[in-house]
């Protein structure tokens, strides 16, 4: 890859640094299947804040940490009067996760600071490194919370309410691991934000580009479903006089990957949660809990999937005797990225020499709430096989190396735009 990622500046990020670090992290709740199990808000997770403390401060940033767990490591620019530009992304995974989705971004991030501490290189603005709570959300629903709350989506209360299965408070949580900051969360601004992250696709892999340039994320609902019937002996029972909620459970799950295919190519759809009580061989399950995720680029066509959905509830309960409750808890609308931002990534990718794509994200970021208070865009590079939340995902060290040269690049580039606006006005 070509060192060179501006047009006088020789800036390089070191990719087998970046590399030892991806692995370094991926041992803080590393599984034996080689992924990483790193809920949010766990003592894991706390084991990788206090790592990227460290870290961070090691290189010169001063670290601040908000009322909902989101760290911020700074790097002084010439002007301390003018909002950073922000790079980063998450740190918590998946239960079964990789140790690339989010972990990525939030290095690469570190490691572009690196490379500029070294260089003695001094940005015009102050630039930062973020590592937002409950990205995932796996523990706690929503996801992106806490980037939710920033870009005032949720109630920093309501957020610090939300409970995990086993009844456990966001806020409680966070207290636990002490990572509950002063400053609240929000009151914070930016001048830009740029997130680095694998694409989760098989796309860019499939056409063998080395960099995605996000410039959409699609619209994505969350839905939850409680059944209830009747707990019942599955030997003495007679069938005519069963109310198997899982029964119902399983016609929903059909009926909600028939409504994806209907508006293929661009809707997915999935029950990826499901909980059957009493969850016992010989007992007709009397309660189950069911998760839905409906994704698709136009709102129009979520709100038919929606209805569809709604529908197909009410035949289940009309021909099974059981009732229920079906709940949307989330709705992203569909983000399209600052221009300007775009345009940085873009610039970056061919100044660095890398093929690049334009693409729009099947999953949600942190980035899609940033950007209705900042200027925002996002990178992508190839994952192999598109394979994300799972233990197999993989991203190349020298693939995860391009990413985070272009991020490097393109914070600069912004820098460099933000320089040359605020000396107009001078």
């Amino acid at each position: 890859m070509k060192e060179q990622i501006g047009p006088k500046h020789n800036l390089a990020i070191n990719a087998q640094r970046l590399w030892d670090e991806i692995m370094e992290t991926g041992a803080i709740g590393g599984t034996a299947k080689g992924g990483v199990c790193r809920l949010t808000l766990t003592d894991l997770d706390r084991q990788v804040r206090d790592w990227f403390h460290a870290r961070a401060t090691s290189l010169g940033c001063s670290v601040t940490v908000d009322d909902m767990g989101n760290m911020f490591a700074r790097r002084a620019g010439q002007r301390a009067d003018i909002p950073p530009i922000a790079m980063g992304s998450h740190l918590d995974t998946q239960p079964t996760g990789g140790k690339f989705d989010g972990v990525l971004g939030v290095l690469s991030a570190l490691e572009a600071l690196h490379t500029l501490h070294e260089a003695g290189y001094e940005t015009f603005a102050p630039i930062e490194v973020v590592n937002f709570t409950n990205e995932e959300g796996s523990r706690f629903a929503p996801a992106m919370i806490a980037s939710g709350v920033f870009a005032r989506v949720f109630t920093r209360d309501w957020a610090a309410d939300q409970k995990d299965r086993e009844g456990i408070r966001f806020g409680d949580a966070l207290d636990q691991i002490g990572y509950r900051g002063n400053q609240p969360c929000g009151d914070h601004p930016l001048s830009a934000f740029f997130e680095l992250h694998i694409e989760q696709g098989p796309i860019l892999e499939e056409e063998g580009k080395d960099i995605g340039i996000v410039t959409d994320v699609q619209g994505m609902r969350w839905y939850e479903c409680t059944l209830f019937g009747q707990e019942a002996h599955t030997g003495a029972t007679p069938m005519r006089m069963r109310k198997n909620a899982l029964l119902g459970a399983a016609r929903m799950i059909e009926a909600i990957d028939a409504i994806a295919w209907r508006h293929a190519p661009l809707a997915v759809g999935a029950v990826g949660l499901i909980e059957a009580k009493p969850n016992s061989r010989n007992v007709v399950p009397g309660k189950v809990f069911f998760t839905v995720d409906f994704r698709h680029p136009q709102s129009a066509v979520l709100d038919a999937m929606e209805r569809e959905m709604n529908s197909a509830f009410e035949a289940m309960l009309s021909q099974i005797p059981l009732t229920g409750t079906i709940t949307r808890i989330w709705d992203q609308p569909p983000v399209a990225f600052d221009p300007a931002c775009v345009s940085a990534v873009r610039r970056a990718a061919a100044i660095s020499g890398f093929s690049a794509r334009e693409i729009v994200s099947g999953a949600g970021h942190d980035a899609a709430y940033i950007a209705r208070v900042a200027p925002t865009a996002m990178i992508f590079v190839p994952c192999r096989g598109g394979i994300s939340h799972n233990e197999e995902e993989f991203s190349s060290q020298e693939q995860c190396a391009k990413g985070a040269q272009v991020l490097l690049q393109a914070v600069l580039d912004y820098d460099r735009q933000l320089a040359d606006r605020y000396s107009r006005q001078a």
